[in-house]
């Protein structure tokens, strides 16, 4: 239906869902430079105002103003002039005060215990902890994490810009916990619960998802990958472009409970022949029990080409340059992860195939609170 203003109906309604629905207001431009300079700083190093002014196409105006204003918040720093200048006026450098602040991060895979450490702004770990979950779900769980926040606080040997938290489950962007069965954690606000109880930022999104930033931001990972994490479960969490992948439910990357084996084995959502049943860290163990070398390999290649035929149609569907798998090495590199490669190749046109990698993700076992720091420095710095 055509209207008096030549446009039908479709087109005005594909119109309305197109429309900026807010204001771009003065503040978002300062945050959005902002976060420019911080990004190059923390990723490039030491950087004169002019080439700060040349890599971020910001007016060299606008860069003194940030930079002195970072240089006022104790976040950046003069380092004096660039060694070996000898033409022209000596450029002073500025670079990120990188050991000036700390961030606490936890991970909450493990159903055993929980891990946390303080990290500075690079990721280095200062400081280490573990603590039982003695079997802790619900409200329980969540004050356990609490003292065990403090705890890593009170460790901490600069002052602390944030908490950042993987946790299994679907997790929303304002880290409210949609649902995570295991934890018993139902519609829980644990980031502002949190927040609240501790008096700084906190942070939390699904695990995978953020063992993907980590390897994204510290690990040397492509714009476009996909990072399978195996263990109790299997999830996976997806980078694309930069952006982490988040879902119309928050739920991208839940691809543990895709059926893959038709009248499989019993699966803990309740369904037969999860992903889960074949590939987690349980299962796996299982399949090569009492195996030879060479019988093992044969039970490992199989469940690599469950995988591989299961990670197909997302590796095409987003054209992702990388696959990193993150788990026990024993289990995962080697004939599982050449399976997973040799089927995707015969799954997907070369197009998509041709530069794709495979491999183990480069953090091993701190790759979620490595992910869990790159929370904090995206939300409190823009950086990632």
């Amino acid at each position: 239906m055509t209207t008096a203003t030549g446009r039908s109906s479709s087109e005005r309604s594909l119109g309305n869902r197109l429309r900026a629905t807010s204001k771009v207001l003065p503040e978002h431009a300062r945050a959005h430079n902002r976060a420019l300079v911080l990004q190059h700083l923390f990723h490039q190093g030491p950087t004169s105002r002019a080439d700060l002014a040349r890599a971020t196409a910001l007016t060299r105006v606008t860069i003194s103003d940030l930079v002195s204003v970072l240089i006022a918040e104790g976040l950046v720093e003069e380092l004096g002039t660039r060694p070996g200048q000898r033409v022209g006026k000596p450029a002073i450098l500025v670079g990120l005060r990188t050991d000036a602040y700390q961030i606490v991060a936890v991970d909450l895979t493990d159903d055993a215990q929980m891990r946390g450490a303080v990290l500075s702004l690079m990721g280095g770990v200062v400081v280490r902890r573990s603590l039982a979950i003695d079997g802790r779900t619900g409200d329980e769980l969540v004050d356990l994490l609490t003292r065990f926040l403090r705890r890593l606080l009170a460790a901490a040997t600069q002052p602390v810009i944030g908490v950042g938290i993987g946790s299994p489950g679907v997790i929303d962007v304002g880290g409210r916990v949609v649902e995570a069965p295991n934890r018993r954690w139902y519609d829980v606000p644990l980031a502002a619960l949190l927040s609240e109880r501790l008096g700084l930022p906190v942070h939390v999104a699904n695990d995978a998802n953020t063992a993907a930033l980590g390897e994204f931001t510290y690990g040397g990972a492509a714009s476009g990958l996909l990072v399978l994490t195996v263990g109790e479960g299997v999830g996976a969490g997806i980078v694309v472009d930069g952006v982490r992948v988040h879902g119309h439910g928050h739920a991208a990357g839940e691809l543990g409970h895709i059926t893959v084996v038709d009248d499989g084995e019993s699966c803990a959502c309740g369904r037969r022949g999860c992903l889960e049943t074949v590939l987690s860290v349980p299962a796996l163990r299982r399949a090569v029990a009492g195996k030879d070398a060479e019988s093992a390999d044969a039970a490992l290649a199989s469940a690599g080409r469950v995988l591989g035929v299961t990670l197909a149609p997302v590796v095409s569907a987003l054209n992702l340059a990388e696959v990193l798998l993150s788990g026990p090495r024993d289990l995962l590199d080697g004939a599982l992860r050449e399976a997973v490669a040799q089927t995707i190749r015969e799954r997907t046109m070369p197009a998509i195939n041709v530069d794709l990698q495979i491999r183990m993700a480069t953090l091993d076992e701190d790759v979620v609170l490595s992910g869990a720091a790159v929370l904090v420095l995206s939300a409190q710095l823009g950086v990632s």
